[in-house]
């Protein structure tokens, strides 16, 4: 299987390899945030708010475009990580290199079109008219870099599915250092190396991205990881019908989970602007610390999806539910863990964002108290999901996902607005995440998701020579002795 030392998910204690499983995905989901917080410092301070505002615009389309990509990323860890399971490293390189290669395909799509249709793309958001030249450079900058990117993404993502989550928080390390360092440099040109304003930002996170990409493919290759393809397996990146079914099938759906929470989030903003000035400010600070809640259940969710497809592949059932009830507690500890450290320091904490004296840190820390053990609930139901997933069960998630963020959640503010004002709007989030605990819960335990088969129809010619070889004596098994 290559010179990898990656972990074997099928054995050992189920909760310790879980944990040093998750920490460098959570360690790279944290990095990501921070290097996202860091070039907002860089692009608002040196170049003024028009410039903030427009790559706050770029981004959104930029997550849309994300949401997509990293769905069709957990499809391929899906089927990375059974096949590793079952110890079948030539499926797992077919999932692999036909996931590559559709990316490959996709973002070059995705370049092209994000290029040319940049300016429609930021009319139809209403870019402010001082930010939409800032916000035109920006994006299309990064949609030149757009092949890099995505294909880094799906690479490091089929590396969590054959096991390794080391190596691609390694190659993440390298990407951030590279941006956070080069985006003042390339804003502000020093030496040779012009002033490029928030070009240079986005020329920043290009060439992070490019960078990036291209020492994991040699890493991949010095190291000999498994999912490496060489001579006739590079044939394995022209994507085959059936890997794309089960791809774009599995695929689609948890792009739109991650569209659907973020759609209920622009919601919720719409309806915190209504409240004025002060309250839209106290969210805006809540929020930025409810992102770091949110990273321990999307990383135990990654977590538990690829350690239990391996053992799913394996046909370790026996270990699936123990890896599902780790899942729940480590949320429960860190997650739980973070949220009471977060309501003891709170007004420090806000005060990062507000300034000690403003008088929105008492309006934020009273969102805080009301909403933030929601987040605990919600690293539960990721765990649920990831165990599901992991079999292939993609639409209960979305649908569950559907109902609480929008009848329950809206439909609870609308009943309850009139009678407690405002809070209506925060006790909402646990009232949703309730909802899709108790709903995941429900399908978890009696869903039927442990019969379904996430099996890639085999390739016809490869059905031929094997029928033509047990044909033959010497394709047969012969008993012995």
């Amino acid at each position: 299987m290559g010179g990898s030392s990656r972990p074997d998910l099928t054995v050992g204690p189920i909760g310790r390899t879980l944990l040093m499983f998750t920490v460098p995905t959570l360690a790279s989901n944290i990095l990501q945030s921070l290097n996202g917080s860091i070039n907002a410092v860089w692009v608002g301070r040196f170049l003024g708010e028009n410039a903030l505002a427009a790559t706050a615009n770029a981004n959104i389309i930029m997550f849309l475009m994300f949401s997509i990509i990293f769905g069709f990323g957990m499809a391929a860890t899906v089927l990375i990580g059974q096949a590793v399971g079952a110890r079948d490293i030539d499926s797992a390189r077919r999932a692999f290199g036909s996931a590559v290669g559709f990316c490959f395909c996709l973002s070059m799509v995705v370049a092209i079109g994000g290029w040319i249709g940049a300016p429609a793309l930021l009319k139809i958001l209403a870019t402010p008219a001082p930010a939409y030249p800032l916000a035109l450079d920006y994006i299309r900058v990064i949609f030149v870099a757009m092949p890099a990117t995505f294909l880094g993404v799906m690479m490091m993502m089929g590396l969590r599915g054959a096991g390794d989550a080391v190596t691609p928080l390694r190659f993440m390390i390298l990407s951030v250092l590279l941006d956070a360092g080069l985006n003042p440099l390339f804003i502000l040109g020093l030496g040779p190396i012009p002033a490029m304003g928030i070009a240079g930002s986005a020329a920043a996170t290009a060439f992070a991205g490019f960078v990036s990409f291209i020492a994991l493919v040699f890493y991949m290759y010095r190291k000999d990881l498994p999912l490496r393809l060489r001579g006739p397996e590079l044939a394995y990146l022209r994507p085959e019908l059936a890997q794309l079914k089960v791809l774009a099938g599995k695929g689609l759906p948890m792009g739109l989970q991650m569209i659907v929470m973020s759609a209920s989030g622009l919601v919720m903003i719409g309806l915190v602007n209504r409240e004025g000035l002060l309250i839209t400010a106290a969210y805006g600070a809540a929020q930025q610390l409810w992102t770091y809640l949110q990273m321990p259940a999307m990383a135990i969710g990654a977590g538990v999806s690829a350690m239990a497809a391996q053992n799913i592949g394996a046909g370790r059932w026996d270990r699936v539910s123990r890896i599902t009830g780790s899942g729940l507690l480590f949320n429960l500890v860190i997650t739980g863990g973070m949220i009471i450290i977060l309501l003891l320091f709170d007004r420090p904490a806000l005060a990062l964002f507000l300034g000690g004296h403003s008088p929105a840190i008492d309006a934020a820390r009273h969102m805080q108290y009301l909403a933030s053990w929601s987040f605990l609930l919600f690293g539960m139901t990721m765990a649920l999901f990831g165990t599901m997933r992991a079999n292939g069960v993609v639409v209960g998630p979305l649908i569950i996902l559907l109902i609480a963020l929008y009848p329950v959640r809206l439909g609870f503010y609308h009943w309850m607005y009139p009678m407690i004002g405002a809070d209506a709007l925060w006790i909402s989030f646990p009232v949703g995440s309730l909802t899709s605990f108790a709903l995941a819960g429900a399908l978890y335990m009696h869903g039927g998701w442990r019969k379904v088969r996430l099996v890639t129809p085999p390739h016809e010619e490869e059905c031929r020579e094997t029928l033509n070889a047990d044909a033959e004596p010497a394709g047969r098994m012969s008993p012995t002795g």
